[in-house]
């Protein structure tokens, strides 16, 4: 019977240093997150920005590249959209597959002339520069 008070005393206290630990697991979890970038996707100009990770799809009219802009803004994998007729330039979110994307968009628009991946740090990668560029930041352009 002399073992139930501290049964009473120590299961609570486990309890409480658990939960304590969780608490702090995700406090920190929260603070090494980077924070989400912000989603416009209303066609800006693609004059004065450097891409470092995009795509590109190049259609063979304006027209074209026009209709295609508008469901390209509803694509949940598109973060900012630049326009440079007849092409569209798409930042995506963080975490997307940019050469699967890619296929994914050329199956997409089958009138699209190119898709092609902009990726700098693959890009230096493959070339094994002794000077490459600056990382690519998260936001896709310096």
């Amino acid at each position: 019977m002399e073992d139930k008070p501290l049964v009473r005393v120590l299961v609570p206290v486990i309890a409480l240093a658990l939960a304590a630990g969780v608490g702090l697991a995700f406090g920190v979890a929260a603070l090494l997150r980077p924070p989400d970038l912000p989603v416009d996707t209303n066609p800006a100009p693609l004059a004065g920005h450097t891409l470092c990770a995009a795509v590109v799809v190049v259609f063979p009219a304006e027209a074209d590249m026009r209709a295609a802009e508008r469901s390209l803004r509803d694509d949940p994998k598109v973060r900012r959209v630049f326009v440079d007729p007849p092409s569209v330039s798409l930042l995506a979110v963080p975490g997307t597959d940019l050469t699967a994307w890619a296929q994914e968009l050329h199956a997409r628009y089958r009138t699209a002339e190119r898709v092609t991946v902009i990726d700098s740090d693959a890009t230096a990668a493959q070339l094994k520069l002794t000077a490459p560029p600056p990382k690519c930041p998260r936001e896709g352009e310096y």
